[in-house]
């Protein structure tokens, strides 16, 4: 077993049969004899050539923060983890171990979805009149947030439950009662982040219409309409509401939020991961 942490390389170029790649610091360096490139995909064996000896952690850059992508490793290493772990995977109580595991895990994720639905609905609050709207809302919310590996901030473990649930729901409603995905922002430092302070401004007072108990027309609101749509959608689909969010709260709103029911471009980014800054999630705060 090792005890030092693997170096991180930084790989610069990567292609089958070159060896070279570039270090955290911008040192070039060169491939060990007799070592090998493993790629990321069978954690059992990456965790057991980490805490075998030397070993090189390579990453690349990927959209602004660092992805792994594989470990270097010497090649006799590689081969006798390997044979360690095919002989421990062919023993049934390896099997066994699995499949407790899974069962475990979905205990946990059933446990955690109930947490969080109850959570989102403590943070909504709709007032009685509105509280089957507040369900079906918190509903669409946590089915959307909570699934392993959705990369939504309800996986992250760096908020308390409350802000996650908070800014899961202003995140829905960005995307789902506003014109936010099919907008063209400027690549200016923090006009994107202006942009989800304003709408995640908007989805409150909307929002609080409801825990107030106010009038909320059914036909023109953005969060009536986009539940609508979810109801009537047995399949995912991008679920866009036909009417601004101004025409639930008042007139002469600016027109970033108009809702636009043009086709989602092709080349749409991708939806955000957990490497984004935690404020993000919470861009309409100071």
């Amino acid at each position: 077993m090792s005890d030092t942490a693997p170096e991180t390389i930084l790989v610069w170029e990567l292609e089958p049969g070159q060896h070279s790649v570039f270090s955290r610091n911008g040192r070039r360096v060169t491939l060990p004899e007799a070592w090998v490139f493993v790629p990321s995909g069978d954690p059992g064996l990456t965790r057991r050539l980490k805490a075998a000896g030397p070993c090189w952690q390579v990453v690349h850059n990927r959209r602004g923060r660092q992805e792994g992508i594989g470990l270097c490793v010497p090649q006799t290493t590689l081969e006798r983890e390997r044979r360690r772990l095919e002989d421990e995977r062919a023993d049934p109580a390896y099997e066994r171990r699995l499949e407790a595991g899974r069962r475990a895990r979905a205990a946990k994720q059933t446990r955690y979805e109930a947490e969080f639905l109850s959570a989102v609905q403590a943070f909504l609050a709709f007032a009685p009149r509105w509280r089957e709207l507040g369900e079906r809302l918190a509903a669409a919310v946590t089915a959307h947030a909570v699934p392993v590996g959705s990369g939504t901030v309800a996986r992250t473990e760096r908020l308390p439950l409350e802000r996650r649930a908070e800014a899961a729901v202003i995140a829905w409603m960005r995307h789902q009662t506003t014109a936010y995905d099919h907008l063209t922002i400027a690549r200016v430092k923090g006009a994107r982040r202006e942009v989800r302070r304003q709408l995640a401004v908007r989805s409150r007072e909307l929002l609080q219409r409801y825990r107030d108990g106010l009038d909320v027309d059914q036909e023109t609101c953005p969060l009536a309409t986009a539940l609508r749509r979810l109801d009537a959608a047995p399949a995912p689909a991008p679920a866009r509401p036909a009417v601004p969010l101004r025409n639930a709260l008042a007139d002469g709103e600016p027109d970033l939020f108009a809702v636009s029911d043009a086709p989602q471009p092709k080349s749409a980014k991708p939806r955000p991961t957990m490497n984004r800054h935690l404020s993000d999630f919470f861009a309409d705060e100071d």
